[in-house]
């Protein structure tokens, strides 16, 4: 029986979460953190400088489009700071975090979420935080910023979910979000507004340099409209692991599409924010039993990749699946949990909602479509831009990147600037099982949707599944896989002439290796600083904010009740002497196809809803798919295993 929301927390749980506590309590404050950071030595900033301008200028595949479209050359402000580098000395190179910032202010020009320095240790794996969350939304009377969700244990006056920003520390508070949004990457004005807003309270420290200022003053109106100031300390606390570790080359690690920024952060939200959350994850891997879910979710075994649950709309009951990463190695098993999922829903539609999903596994993303639509799914193809060294890791790599190499090879000769176009996902495995949900679905985007997501929105849109409902003008506009330093370390460690080296003192880098295409009506567009634009557009309200999403799910209601479902199932199977005979049922479609051993068979067209179809010389079939059409248009399809 699921539980409801005034439930008790089982003790099991309640003694997982009890960690999380003692973890965050466990913060240090900002300023004794940053007290001894730092212990790179002026070798080591060489190294890491060189290796910069090794990625950036014969790896990067954004490298032209980015020179254009920003007026950049970060290929150049290399040039300059390696010149510099040489002329110092141990005693007068500048103090480290002036090397980080001119770094991260190089890679960060290029606007490129995937294209990143990442700062050494001891930044890596920790996140710089304020104890509460801040969201935007709009009315009548223009933008507002308010207070969301406030980490347990804290206090302050008046200081609660509701409250409204007015000022951050003295600067007005839209001002101070444009200014965060400045100093940030983001491929279009949304994406880079949206991170001004994310950043305001955390940070991820392997992504950004820390705050200079230790404490900010937050000007607020309480729920009675009296104003108030808080002062409140940055501090800083060791973030979630990751979801997704290395494993060999060649597999899901290649096939990286990720918003690293969005994936640190979420991870942090949820150590501050969702400790319930967090207590779920460590119960299932330590074998416990999950707690019952709350009262209309579907309880499931991946609660920091799922939510799903009924939802009540004015137009309707509805299936709503919350999808926050698709940051998962096991494939298989993000399938299955996906499909299961969106079996337990209402059949009557289905709200499929990634807002801040920063993406992960390409695998994953383009692997899922396939369970929404009728159609066959085609992979993005994707890209490198030619370069000699490309070309060679692609030649010391054909098990898994020979596609690539014969383009790349004719480019000496023609000039083409980028390989042939292959996709990193399999036709195979991007329809391996078809169809499974039969209702219609309306896709929900925000800015704060990157890279694989991206991908998943242009598959959901390119495929013509359902609308994209978007609370922001565009996705983030990620349209690229990325690779890790470390990955090309590994490609040529067998090339004694390799110019790649490790980077010191658990430093790193990130490069957008391979660009995205779209396919279908949008075939050959890029992805990148173009993103997925939205069918309709519902921007966020107060009560969308403190009520659950009240007033977009009504929006993303009112679409599903004007679509129209399509279902073909096949009821039963059996053969008939040398026949096999099928009994299939339909909601508003007018015309079978029948398909069996994946050969054409049968066509019949319907007018009550079911039909027996008989098949000669097919009794020992082993698969029977039907295609339903509505009006000359393929909408559904199911298939049978057969013997």
């Amino acid at each position: 029986m699921a539980r409801t929301a005034d439930s008790p927390t089982p003790d099991f749980v309640l003694q997982a979460a009890e960690p999380v506590r003692e973890h965050l309590a466990g913060a240090t404050a900002l300023a004794d953190f940053l007290t001894g950071a730092g212990t790179l030595t002026l070798d080591d900033r060489r190294v890491i400088a060189e290796q910069a301008q090794i990625l950036l200028d014969q790896n990067y595949v954004h490298l032209p489009l980015k020179m254009a479209m920003h007026a950049v050359n970060p290929g150049q402000r290399l040039r300059v700071l390696r010149r510099r580098l040489d002329r110092q000395t141990e005693a007068t190179m500048p103090p480290e975090w002036m090397f980080h910032a001119e770094m991260s202010e190089i890679f960060h020009s290029v606007r490129d979420l995937h294209t990143n320095y990442l700062l050494p240790e001891p930044f890596a794996r920790k996140v710089a935080f304020l104890p509460f969350l801040v969201e935007r939304y709009t009315d009548q009377r223009g933008e507002h910023f308010m207070v969301t969700h406030v980490a347990e244990g804290f206090s302050a006056p008046g200081f609660e979910p509701g409250v409204e920003i007015t000022h951050w520390s003295g600067i007005p508070i839209a001002v101070a979000v444009d200014l965060n949004a400045a100093r940030f990457a983001g491929s279009n004005n949304a994406a880079r507004r949206s991170r001004g807003v994310q950043s305001l309270t955390v940070r991820p420290l392997v992504m950004h340099l820390p705050p200079f200022e230790e404490w900010v003053t937050v000007s607020y109106l309480d729920k009675d409209g009296t104003g108030r100031e808080l002062r409140e300390s940055w501090r800083v606390v060791e973030n979630l692991p990751v979801f997704v570790t290395a494993e060999a080359l060649g597999g899901t690690t290649l096939a990286q599409g990720l918003d690293l920024d969005v994936d640190e952060a979420n991870r942090a939200r949820a150590l501050l924010f969702a400790p319930r959350v967090v207590a779920q994850e460590r119960a299932l891997e330590a074998g416990r039993p999950a707690p019952e879910p709350l009262a209309g979710e579907v309880g499931t075994t991946m609660p920091s990749v799922f939510r799903a649950q009924e939802v009540r709309t004015s137009s309707g009951t509805f299936g709503h699946l919350r999808v926050f990463t698709f940051n998962v190695r096991d494939v298989e098993g993000f399938v299955a949990e996906f499909v299961r999922l969106i079996g337990l829903l209402p059949d009557t539609g289905l709200i499929l909602d990634v807002r801040g999903n920063g993406g992960g596994v390409i695998f994953n993303a383009e692997f899922a479509l396939q369970a929404l639509t009728p159609r066959r799914i085609t992979p993005e193809p994707t890209q490198f831009i030619n370069t000699p060294l490309n070309l060679r890791i692609c030649r010391a790599n054909q098990d898994f990147l020979g596609a690539w190499v014969p383009s790349m090879d004719q480019a000496v000769e023609i000039g083409s600037a980028f390989s042939g176009a292959f996709p990193i996902s399999t036709e195979e495995g991007a329809n391996a099982i078809g169809q499974q949900y039969f209702g219609p679905v309306v896709l929900i985007t925000n800015a704060r949707c990157y890279s694989a997501t991206d991908i998943f929105a242009a598959g959901f849109q390119d495929h013509r599944i359902g609308p994209v409902l978007g609370t922001d003008d565009n996705t983030g506009a990620g349209g690229a896989n990325v690779w890790m330093h470390q990955d090309l370390v590994r490609l040529l460690q067998d090339d004694p002439q390799s110019p790649y080296v490790p980077l010191p003192k658990g430093a790193g880098m990130r490069v957008s290796i391979r660009r995205t295409l779209r396919v279908g009506a949008n075939s050959g567009t890029p992805v990148e600083d173009l993103g997925i634009t939205p069918d309709e557009l519902h921007r966020m309200t107060r009560r969308d904010l403190l009520e659950g999403n009240a007033d977009l799910l009504d929006r993303a209601g009112e679409i599903l009740k004007n679509l129209t479902p399509h279902q073909v199932s096949i009821t039963d199977a059996a053969p008939a002497g040398d026949a096999l005979r099928l009994k299939v049922k339909a909601v508003n479609i007018d015309r079978l196809d029948v398909y069996v051993d994946q050969r054409p068979r049968a066509s019949v067209d319907l007018s009550d809803g079911q039909a027996d179809v008989t098949v000669p010389d097919a009794a020992a079939a082993h698969s029977a798919r039907v295609e339903g059409f509505a009006h000359g248009q393929l909408v559904a399809s199911s298939t049978e295993r057969l013997n």
